[in-house]
């Protein structure tokens, strides 16, 4: 049975008439100069969007699951203490968990302690590199019902602090020796590509995803020459900002970029999406906006289809971890998630057509840039030549003059601030880039803040 289609009696109006139409209102006044702007990939943006300009629906691929989770980041420098704060974080609203684990000494029996772990989605972020390690974790788990994702990320590691974590022989003999393991216990989900570390750094998202891609590909490059290692799952560790389609887009582009590269090696792995809100953005100074900027970045991730999200307390930059702040963040997420009903639709932005737009836009300039990377010899090749680390300065730089400018504008900081802000005895932790002059083989990539030179001059004026 056929159904009926609303609005017959309506004359359909093509984009051509609108375009005419807005151009007759304009008085004059040209319709690019007025109403275009384009972003800094070098999108132009229209005023209005029309299904006759859109072409071919996109079929974004969709999350394993249709329930994004909320996620506590908890770290992990004393095992009992860390197994506690998450269980209380379970109690309180928490679906997912984020250890970051300071060293080897943390016992995995300890830190995963009375943690239902067929219903809890659990991340790791090791500060170290050890198969041996790995290997309790998987002897702990044994045969239960879990999932897990480890996060090793040799070549992000490498990007952040300019080394290895032993040498390159030896990282690659135990990641290899880890893929080995993973095989025998039903582990399939070993590795993520750490791509919050461009946005960070001052990336623009065509930059992000191509890097991220890039990044990837390495570690397919590696593993499909050995049919025993093939990747079965992957993370990509997203930092979300406050352009906030754009960053929807950005979401739904990387899972077509990376189907599409794992397609090129047969391939039918799911990737994971970590998403989490950017540092760059963040300000010391009238610093309870952070939470507005938080709450958009997280709806971004969440209509962008993450399937994971870590929300970032309004405090994170001045505070040692307290849990007035970590409640604070998290109570965002459950009221985007229970009062919101920011659940209740899986693929929300589907069929948007400024979102398709922008989805497309983003992935093919994304996929060219791929390419070039690649015709260049590869990420790690640039890397250690230093030409990326380039790219993200010029990027970092024409961001950090519009804020500079005042082009791009952070409330409370370089535009409406408050001269009798005080905030030099408030600060627990050092909210600025460290200077730590030590050996590298090649240029580490920083993660720097838009707002870190006017803040230290405010401070030095107290």
């Amino acid at each position: 049975m056929s159904r009926p289609k609303l609005f017959n009696e309506f004359q359909e109006v093509s984009s051509k008439a609108w375009k005419q139409q807005i151009q007759f209102d304009l008085k004059g006044a040209d319709y690019n100069e007025t109403l275009v702007w384009e972003s800094p990939e070098g999108i132009k943006v229209k005023p209005f969007y029309h299904a006759d300009e859109i072409g071919e629906h996109i079929e974004a691929p969709q999350p394993m699951g249709s329930m994004w989770k909320i996620t506590q980041h908890i770290y992990a420098k004393n095992a009992t203490m860390a197994n506690a704060k998450a269980l209380e974080a379970l109690k309180k609203g928490a679906e997912s968990l984020l250890f970051t684990v300071a060293s080897e000494d943390i016992k995995i029996e300890r830190l995963l302690k009375d943690i239902p772990l067929e219903a809890t989605v659990i991340h790791f972020d090791f500060q170290f590199l050890s198969a041996s390690y790995t290997q309790e974790l998987f002897s702990f788990v044994g045969n239960k019902t879990h999932r897990i994702y480890l996060n090793l990320d040799l070549i992000g590691h490498l990007a952040k602090s300019g080394n290895w974590y032993h040498d390159l022989k030896k990282d690659h003999e135990i990641l290899e020796k880890v893929f080995t393991l993973d095989h025998a216990n039903n582990f399939n989900n070993i590795l993520a590509i750490d791509a919050s570390l461009y946005q960070n750094a001052g990336a623009n998202m065509v930059q992000q995803l191509a890097y991220a891609l890039s990044h990837a590909n390495e570690y397919l490059n590696h593993f499909t020459r050995d049919p025993e290692n093939n990747i079965e799952g992957i993370t990509f560790k997203m930092a979300v900002g406050t352009n906030y389609f754009f960053e929807i887009a950005k979401l739904r582009a990387m899972r077509l970029l990376w189907k599409t590269l794992a397609n090129e090696y047969d391939l039918e792995v799911p990737c994971h999406i970590l998403a989490l809100p950017t540092k760059r953005n963040k300000t010391l100074y009238d610093y309870n906006v952070n939470m507005l900027r938080t709450t958009t970045e997280c709806m971004s991730a969440i209509l962008g289809g993450a399937d994971s999200i870590c929300n970032l307390p309004y405090d994170a930059l001045y505070h040692k971890s307290n849990e007035f702040g970590e409640r604070i963040a998290r109570n965002q997420l459950l009221i985007l998630k229970h009062e919101s009903y920011f659940d209740q639709v899986a693929n929300p932005a589907d069929g948007a057509y400024y979102i398709e737009s922008l989805t497309t836009q983003l992935a093919e300039k994304a996929l060219e840039l791929f390419k070039t990377l690649e015709a260049g010899g590869g990420f790690l090749k640039q890397l250690k030549e230093h030409s990326i680390q380039k790219k993200l300065k010029e990027s970092a730089q024409k961001e950090q003059e519009h804020f500079n400018t005042q082009k791009e504008v952070l409330v409370g900081t370089n535009k409406y601030l408050n001269k009798e802000d005080r905030m030099k005895d408030n600060m627990e932790i050092f909210p600025f880039v460290k200077t730590d002059a030590r050996k590298t083989l090649l240029e580490p990539i920083i993660e720097k803040r838009l707002s870190e030179a006017i803040e230290q001059k405010r401070l030095k004026d107290e």
